[in-house]
This record gives structure tokens, C-alpha cells and sequence, in this order.
């Protein structure tokens, strides 16, 4: 480093080991911790997972953000419910709020109408999720939820390159298919130095109303334990499959679910906030 620096990164021509590798968060904006969430695999509930982590820490009094970094499939305004567009000012682009006071940013709040698809080659959806965390106005956040696309591609290289994750939690459900796609996140986060906060066991099994029997749809519920431990992961929830959170999600009403089974994940969290 330069005896004459003037830690201003951006105007600097020097590659000195102080040089911070991320994309610089928008100027009104001061967020204490960013958690990832994530899963090599699609349709394994990433957005309903942590819609739910966003609404726990909210209740427990936290600042809490959520950005949306499923440019293509992006589920986290209709799963809070939020109409409203995102608008723009001479700070940059502000975020929509729940009713909880939940900040939200996702392409969905921008596009004209929800069901217009964004057809987009890989470097332009990864331009796009840096300038949620560069433009958007997030004010004061004690933690921001980014809800990953799935795979190992573009758009989550650029989230965990741009973005200073300080740790991701990992989604699956039991089938050994998906487990094996699910170590290729796992792999993805030791080889960008991500800390792993812990796996989330999504539809782990249906619960009859009547006897209160578990059933495991999607084979063995020990075999995703088998497969955390030899991935060196905690599983830090198992979430049985629920119609009323289903409902909840599909109506806009995730704030209102009750799931004690989430609470060891909050719990995760929060330890990483202290």
C-alpha cells in the first residue's frame, strides 16, 4: 500500500492486498451481516425458506432485507404479497417494505407486468443482482437474506465474488438425487471461502393429520444425515411438508406463518449476527 493512499479503491490504480474485491454497496446503505441462500438444485423451496428466515428475524426484533437474486424465477414479492413497483430517486432505487417493515428488492418490483419473462444471456442477470446491492437504497439492515438462483453458474458466482456473503444456508429435500446436486453448492461455497451455516431439510415427510405419523414421501429420513455428515454440514431444520404455509406463500401472507421447526435456523442466524 501506498504510503500516500487515500483508501479510495475506486479511484486507484495500485493492486495492493488491501484492495476490497466487492462491488461497493450503495452509499445510503449500512447492512451488518448478508446471508445467502442456497441449493444447487431447483424447486427445493429456497424462496419459502427464506422468506420464513427473513420473517423470524424480523420478529425478533431485527432490520431485515431480502434481495432477490432469481432474476428468472424470482418468487419473493408474491410470496410477501407486494404489488407495489420500486421506485427511484436521487439516492437510487428504493426498496418495497412488507407490512413487517421487511426491505425487498427483486427484478419482479421493476418489470411492468409479473408475468413478463426476462430473457437475459448469464452476464447481464449477474449485472443486474450486483446493482441491487450497488443501487438500491437498503438504509440500515442488521441482516440481508439473498434468495440464490439455483446451479453453480453466473448469477451465484457473482453474488458470492461482488457480495460480502458471511455465510450461506444450504436447502434440500431428502431424495438422493437432489442431495447429490445439493454437494455442488456445498463445493461451490468451500471453494469461494463462504462459511456454511447449516443445511435446511425442506419436505422431509407429511405429517397425517390424524395420528401424527411421519411419512417419508421421498425416501429415508436418515439418508439426507448420512449425506450432511459426510458434506460436513449441520442440519440446522427439517421442515415437513405443510398446506398451510403453501397457502400462505402462494397468497402473499408468508408473514403470517408460525413454523416452530424454523426456529433452529433463526437461531443459526442469530448467533452469526452476535
Amino acid at each position: 500500500m501506498s504510503e500516500a493512499c487515500n483508501h479510495d479503491c475506486s479511484s486507484c490504480s495500485q493492486n495492493c492486498e488491501e484492495r476490497d474485491p466487492h462491488a461497493q454497496l450503495n452509499a445510503y446503505s449500512s447492512i451488518k451481516k448478508v446471508v445467502a441462500v442456497s441449493s444447487g438444485k431447483g424447486g427445493v423451496g429456497k424462496s419459502s425458506v427464506t422468506a420464513m428466515l427473513a420473517v423470524l428475524m424480523a420478529r425478533r426484533g431485527y432490520k431485515v432485507g431480502v434481495l432477490d437474486a432469481d432474476i428468472t424465477g424470482p418468487s419473493i414479492p408474491k410470496a410477501f404479497g407486494v404489488t407495489v413497483k420500486a421506485k427511484g430517486s436521487e439516492l437510487g432505487i428504493l426498496p418495497a417494505e412488507t407490512h413487517m417493515g421487511i426491505k425487498v428488492m427483486s427484478i419482479n418490483l421493476l418489470l411492468e407486468h409479473e408475468d413478463q419473462p426476462v430473457v437475459w444471456r448469464g452476464p447481464i442477470l449477474a449485472g443486474a443482482v450486483t446493482q441491487f446491492w450497488t443501487d438500491v437504497v437498503w438504509g440500515d439492515l442488521d441482516v440481508l437474506f439473498i434468495d440464490m438462483p439455483p446451479g453453480t453458474g453466473d448469477v451465484p458466482l457473482t453474488v458470492y465474488q461482488s457480495i460480502p456473503v458471511d455465510g450461506t444456508v444450504i436447502v434440500s429435500t431428502p431424495q438422493s438425487l437432489v442431495q447429490m446436486v445439493v454437494g455442488k453448492a456445498r463445493k461451490m461455497a468451500d471453494m469461494l471461502n463462504i462459511p456454511v451455516i447449516g443445511m435446511v431439510e425442506n419436505m422431509s415427510c407429511v405429517v397425517c393429520p390424524d395420528c401424527g405419523k411421519r411419512i417419508a414421501l421421498f425416501g429415508s429420513e436418515t439418508g439426507l444425515k448420512a449425506a450432511a455428515q459426510e458434506m460436513d454440514v449441520s442440519i440446522i431444520a427439517s421442515l415437513p411438508m405443510d398446506a398451510q404455509i403453501a397457502h400462505l406463500c402462494d397468497t402473499g401472507e408468508i408473514e403470517r406463518v408460525v413454523c416452530e421447526d424454523m426456529d433452529p435456523a433463526a437461531d443459526a442466524v442469530e448467533r452469526l449476527l452476535k
